[in-house]
């Protein structure tokens, strides 16, 4: 696929303000204003600047997590543009199922599910057959080093870089056209965060578009193609 002479805008960011309020006191915590990002197939656009600048919220508005103050978040979805910012519920988890996956450092543990029936079940939610499914899974289970002991334990019981490896493998395993990833390397060894490296860099060739957090140097100069600071949104 040759994504320079085939790419399509998957993101579209305009004017994007975020302020938090904090009622008690009625004190408000500007964020970032007017912030705008266009991201393409087979873009990696990591999000830089020191720590509370606010890469996590606009990560977290780009998924629909958080109601912008202002502006507006567009992804692509069946081929057309989705207003996340003004879309129903039942839309945005539409858009999350088929085109907008999201990675962060953090696994949402359910209980008693094993660690492959936990990667398997966004296949399955999507039509995808149970063995195809169930081959998807075993081999990024298999390549993030998650030995085979672990496919059928639940991971609540897991170290916290062996569950963000079932995080990234879940968070992979659907292949969404788009991708949000929130710092998904923070706890692995050089060997994992080689090996996520190659899955990203691999999900770029085949078009996916991606809007990451990565505060390893090394990671975040082998997958971005740009980055973008967020900082320079603050306002005054």
């Amino acid at each position: 696929m040759n994504i320079a002479t085939t790419s399509k805008t998957m993101i579209e960011v305009e004017g994007l303000a975020k302020t938090f309020y904090l009622h008690a006191s009625e004190a408000s915590i500007p964020v970032f204003n007017d912030l705008s990002l266009a991201v393409g197939q087979g873009e990696c656009v990591v999000l830089s600047g020191p720590s509370g600048t606010g890469k996590s919220t606009l990560i977290r508005s780009l998924y629909g997590n958080y109601q912008p103050s202002a502006g507006t978040v567009r992804v692509r979805h069946r081929d057309e543009f989705v207003e996340i910012t003004s879309a129903t519920p039942k839309q945005v988890l539409d858009v999350r199922r088929y085109s907008l996956g999201y990675v962060s450092q953090f696994l949402r543990v359910i209980p008693r599910i094993d660690t492959l029936d936990l990667v398997k079940e966004p296949l399955l939610d999507n039509g995808i057959d149970e063995q195809e499914a169930d081959e998807r899974a075993k081999a990024l289970l298999s390549r993030l080093n998650l030995s085979q002991a672990h496919w059928h334990l639940p991971p609540a019981t897991f170290s916290g870089g062996e569950q963000q490896r079932v995080n990234i493998a879940r968070g992979l395993a659907k292949r969404h056209p788009i991708l949000l990833l929130d710092e998904p390397t923070a706890s692995l060894d050089a060997g994992n965060r080689a090996t996520v490296i190659a899955l990203i860099q691999e999900a770029l060739d085949d078009g996916v578009a991606m809007v990451g957090i990565f505060h390893d140097e090394d990671v975040r100069s082998a997958v971005s193609t740009r980055l973008l600071q967020v900082d320079q949104f603050h306002e005054g």
